[in-house]
């Protein structure tokens, strides 16, 4: 069993101050796996404080050195893929294949940044006035426990690009992947003080990132309600903040859409990450008039997309991350159900012969209507919501009522309709026949998705800001 002590502060691999020990269980048959020392607000001030120190000669970097540093971020990440893809498997139960693609699109989102920085005018002129894009100064960077690597890689590509140093408080359920992942780091021979992580809980370490002044931007990933409070908190010391919160994104099937090509990108969608995905398409909004033949479909569909365990590459839904979250997408389930909707597959309980880990079944409801429980909150766990609708206008109100605004799908033969209806959805993200990404492309939500954009020059441009001299 491993056991992790240790903090990176300063360049260097440090002691933990904080005393309070917690086990990390191996979701997939619910072993303890390791012991972790988590971080207390000292650990984080330590952290603040050396990323204060290093902010006064990084700060003033070019762009040059910083597209260097972030070239040697993605060669040391990128030598470990593998034994990140390893960790997150047995730490977080990620399915292989959704482990190994999300692993290694974080070693290559340094490489977008770097591109990115490339291209972005850190100064603009106009008779005798210059603007230059300057850093905020040190970046808290708090992330969640679905998909730590890249998160991480995310955060720290945009802030380094942008010339900050940084405090990271990744989830306390990710302290594996966290260890594999600084090994990377300190391998990359970064500026002292320029990347520090503290492991600890967000009640303490993510508290102290938040209300300590010297800290001037926070990047969120997380729930609405953890991004509210940061929010309020952080006005205290009018810190600049992004968010990127939860999402109940839409996926809407036009009329004219081949079924038997949509319905299993949908399940590829909702069932993303096991469910456990900001971005997963967990309503699926069909026509009324192929409400039957999508039923079908979804039926002879099912078996294709397996429940079981995440090393094998035939998986295509893992556990969920811990009993908690178990519990969770179980009330979800037994709340639909109460409310009227009609399992379609899956349901209640434990799938047959994985009783020991925190399986769920990968469950589709039908009849159901947009203001149930299931359609309303983010459940972040295989359960996919079947919505009809009545005509186009009605798919796009169906899709907009919502108090989120993250990610939205949308498929159809005639590719000029699907692109006017993707037009009209109040979300950060549309796309179009299929599960699609760009890293140059902003990401983030409408309403209370977030605040804020990650990403190529859009994820840069958050930790600058402008400043204005005149002649």
């Amino acid at each position: 069993m491993e056991v992790i002590t240790k903090h990176y502060i300063d360049g260097a691999f440090v002691e933990s101050h904080g005393r309070e020990v917690m086990n990390s269980i191996n979701p997939t048959n619910g072993q303890v796996i390791a012991r972790i020392t988590l971080g207390d607000e000292e650990d984080a001030r330590r952290a603040i404080a050396a990323a204060k120190r290093a902010f006064v000669s990084f700060g003033r970097t070019t762009k040059e050195e910083r597209m260097e540093i972030l070239g040697r971020l993605h060669k040391a990440v990128s030598a470990r893929t593998d034994d990140l893809t390893k960790t997150m498997v047995e730490e977080y139960g990620g399915v292989v294949q959704f482990s190994t693609l999300i692993v290694q699109a974080g070693a290559e989102v340094f490489l977008s940044a770097e591109k990115a920085l490339g291209e972005l005018p850190l100064t603009r002129s106009w008779g005798k006035t210059t603007v230059t894009l300057e850093p905020v100064g040190v970046a808290g960077l708090i992330s969640p426990w679905n998909a730590n690597a890249f998160f991480l890689c995310m955060k720290l590509a945009s802030a380094v690009a942008a010339g900050c140093p940084v405090v990271m408080k990744p989830s306390e359920l990710s302290a594996l992947q966290t260890s594999v992942w600084l090994e990377c780091i300190h391998e990359a021979k970064l500026p002292k003080g320029l990347c520090n992580v503290v492991s600890g809980r967000g009640d303490v370490v993510g508290a102290e990132l938040v209300r300590n002044p010297d800290v001037a931007k926070i990047s969120f990933t997380g729930s609405a309600a953890v991004g509210r409070s940061i929010t309020r908190e952080g006005a205290a010391t009018m810190k600049r903040i992004t968010l990127e919160l939860g999402g109940k994104s839409p996926n809407i099937l036009l009329d004219d859409a081949d079924l038997k090509k949509a319905i299993p990108n949908a399940f590829i969608i909702g069932f993303l990450n096991s469910g456990q995905a900001c971005v997963a398409g967990t309503r699926l909004l069909v026509p009324k008039s192929r409400f039957e033949e999508a039923k079908q479909v979804i039926v002879d569909t099912s078996p294709g997309f397996p429940v079981g365990d995440p090393a094998d590459p035939k998986t295509a839904v893992g556990p969920m991350v811990n009993q908690k979250q178990y519990e969770r997408v179980q009330s979800y389930i037994r709340r639909g159900i109460e409310e009227g909707a009609k399992v379609l597959i899956g349901g209640e309980g434990h799938p047959p012969g994985l009783e020991s880990g925190y399986f769920v079944k990968p469950t589709v409801f039908v009849n159901v209507t947009n203001d149930m429980t299931i359609a309303r909150e983010e459940i972040f766990g295989p359960v996919l919501s079947v919505i009809t609708y009545e005509d186009e206008e009605d798919a796009i109100r169906i899709a907009n009522d919502t108090e989120y605004g993250l990610h939205a799908y949308v498929s159809g033969a005639d590719i000029q309709r699907v692109r006017r209806v993707a037009s009209r959805i109040r979300a950060g993200r549309v796309a179009i026949n299929g599960m699609l990404d760009d890293q140059q492309a902003p990401f983030g939500g409408f309403k209370h998705s977030g605040v804020g954009r990650e990403f190529g020059t859009f994820g840069i441009e958050a930790f600058l800001e402008p400043r204005a001299i005149l002649e």
